[in-house]
């Protein structure tokens, strides 16, 4: 990828704030790629497109470090769970043997798994030693006949954030637009109303989450063309120049392609958020509003309060055990905001949020949503997480995967939010499992008994006690 498509991808015109080096546009600064890389980025926003073979053209250590680091689920297929390497070594790199390897590891995949098409992603080695996965590719594709995207986003490019853009870049270059959708099923045309096409861009199905949220639009008659990128097919990907609307789930991951959608298609979009009873609806409010059909919006209103009044009946013995609890919430994009919003219709108190991988966007809403004096956390280490947690005595610390022992060790109640976890948290349904693992967290007998002084310990100090006495006497 050349320097200037990098620049351009970094100073995003959709971003308000590109300009500001705290935002999700800044350019990327020499250690940057500690939290991944942008090739980490783009697998993992492409994986989850499920019936698609997806190589990793570089050593096999790449492959090894980001494969399925995202509790993506689908609900066919299962060829994204097969890690595939081109697995290069110092022979192929000094005999020129890489771009040959890449070729015959296309071969393979094809004849093996027989794949609606196949992704490659270029990583640091093959970038360096210039080796033109285009040009591969594009032969593969005249010799098989099955479409083989690039996507170049070798690591040393930039952050994970850049990788994410870079995914976006391809889908949009390669493959938005080359198939129309399949015509609605005739149960579909027989519904007294019009079905719309939508597609959510940036939404991963992790835990399977997605599903709570697909039979309200089911019942609505919003057809998801596409979900970019959680069990999505490639199919579904070419489709997506059809949509009415599209929704950005995932804050400024794949932002490049809502707003080249926009221009190339004409397709509204705007940002939303399905954590929550709150954000829910507001989501599913806003789909209407963009599709403008006013059966739609009425249909929309009188979902809404048939779900908002269920969900809160049956949240109602839980918020009683929750409601005034104090939480540490350390994550960032999305989440930052989105899961306050969640925690807050439960009546629960969020004494500060991580914001590290934050856009200024996304602090705009976190403080109309806790004030503008909240407590925004860039330092992520252990130390400043349990002073933070003991100075403003949170009951739990909500983070990723990584901070899991910190909290442990310190023998507090922890949950995981991030993209390993494995129960789903979006919709109104979602909101029952947030509130039972909340509980089932904090509420466990296992911290009374960990703060508990060791049986043993009173015995052991008085018998040191008077051992020292008596060698004093």
């Amino acid at each position: 990828m050349k320097a200037k498509d990098i620049a351009e991808l970094l100073d995003e015109p959709a971003c308000e704030h590109n300009k500001k080096s705290k935002s999700g546009c800044a350019k990327p600064k020499p250690g940057s790629t500690a939290g991944g890389c942008a090739f980490d980025g783009a697998q993992i926003a492409l994986l989850p497109i499920a019936d698609v073979a997806h190589i990793v053209h570089g050593p096999i250590a790449c492959a090894g470090s980001s494969w399925d680091n995202r509790g993506t689920r689908s609900s066919g297929p299962a060829l994204y769970r097969i890690g595939m390497t081109t697995d290069l070594t110092e022979q192929d790199v000094v005999m020129g043997r890489a771009e040959k390897r890449l070729f015959h590891a296309i071969k393979q995949a094809i004849e093996d798994y027989r794949p609606p098409a196949v992704f490659i992603y270029n990583t640091c080695v093959p970038a360096l030693i210039g080796d033109d996965i285009e040009a591969v590719c594009r032969a593969a594709e005249e010799r098989w006949s099955v479409p083989v995207v690039p996507v170049d986003a070798a690591g040393f490019y930039g952050t994970k954030n850049l990788g994410n853009r870079i995914a976006g870049e391809a889908m949009v270059k390669y493959v938005v637009g080359t198939r129309e959708p399949d015509p609605l099923p005739d149960a579909a045309r027989q519904l007294p109303f019009k079905v719309h096409d939508i597609n959510l861009v940036g939404e991963y199905n992790i835990a399977g989450e997605f599903w709570h949220v697909l039979p309200l639009l089911d019942e609505l008659g919003v057809r998801v063309l596409c979900t970019l990128s959680g069990d999505a097919r490639f199919r579904e990907v070419q489709t997506m120049h059809r949509a009415e609307v599209n929704m950005m789930v995932c804050s400024k991951a794949l932002i490049n392609v809502a707003r080249k959608m926009e221009t190339q298609y004409q397709i509204p979009w705007f940002e939303g958020s399905f954590y929550g009873i709150t954000d829910t609806s507001h989501a599913l409010r806003d789909i209407a509003r963009l599709i403008n059909d006013p059966d739609l919006t009425a249909r929309t209103e009188a979902l809404i309060e048939r779900e908002e009044a269920r969900i809160r009946t049956e949240l109602a013995p839980w918020r009683e055990r929750l409601a005034g609890k104090r939480v540490l919430l350390y994550t960032g994009g999305v989440k930052s905001w989105s899961v306050i919003s969640a925690l807050q219709d439960l009546g629960m108190v969020v004494v500060a949020t991580g914001t590290k991988k934050s856009t200024e966007e996304d602090k705009a809403r976190i403080r109309e949503l806790m004030g503008e004096n909240t407590k925004m956390i860039e330092d992520g280490s252990p130390r400043a997480l349990l002073d933070i947690v003991r100075e403003y005595k949170a009951d739990i610390l909500i983070a990723g995967g990584r901070n899991m022992y910190t909290a442990l060790k310190a023998k507090i109640p922890f949950l995981d939010i991030n993209q390993e976890r494995e129960f789903g948290y979006a919709g109104y349904q979602g909101m029952l499992e947030l509130v039972r693992q909340l509980a089932l967290t904090m509420e466990s007998p296992v911290w009374q008994q960990v703060r508990k002084p060791a049986p043993w310990a009173s015995s052991i100090v008085g018998e040191a006690l008077t051992a020292n006495m008596s060698k004093a006497g």
